[in-house]
């Protein structure tokens, strides 16, 4: 593979978070409200980064397996039908966060970063350990799967404390 070509497909997936935060900056802009304004970038996460993202690599990985074999650096295995289903439940949780509460937008967020940290972690031996350096493996993937669910925490803990108070 050429440069540009590694290059391409290890910046692939930023897409899955520039896109969602372009959006969100986008339609925020002349927003005055902070809660307003927090609630759109919260909409645009949970649907751009972590729903169609998800369903993205869900589809991916069931359409294209030996493509994202290479891509991840691995043989082709039953476990990538297992990434698939772990990434459509993703995506069903990052859809269910676009109307849900700031409490439960927390949840979705540590329960995605169970899967998305543990697979960073995974990455990152792989790399080091085994010298995985496919495009999958490295790059713009450990950005995702670090900062998707991340994000989505921060943004509902922020969430949290500007709700109104109930009396």
């Amino acid at each position: 593979m050429n440069t540009f070509g590694y290059f391409a497909q290890s910046a692939f997936p930023l897409v899955w978070i520039v896109v969602p935060a372009v959006g969100a900056y986008l339609r925020a802009r002349h927003v005055t409200s902070a809660r307003e304004r927090l609630e759109i970038w919260q909409r645009w996460w949970a649907i751009g980064a972590f729903g169609i993202g998800s369903l993205w690599m869900t589809v991916a990985f069931l359409a294209f397996p030996d493509v994202m074999a290479t891509a991840i650096g691995f043989p082709r295995t039953p476990f990538l039908f297992e990434i698939a289903f772990a990434n459509l439940g993703l995506a069903v949780m990052g859809f269910r966060a676009a109307s849900a509460s700031a409490r439960e937008r927390i949840t979705i967020g540590l329960g995605g970063g169970m899967f998305l940290w543990g697979a960073l972690a995974g990455h990152v031996y792989q790399w080091f350990a085994g010298g995985d350096h496919a495009p999958g493996n490295t790059g713009g993937v450990l950005v995702n799967d670090l900062l998707i669910p991340a994000v989505m925490i921060v943004l509902a803990v922020r969430s949290r404390r500007l709700a109104p108070v109930a009396v």
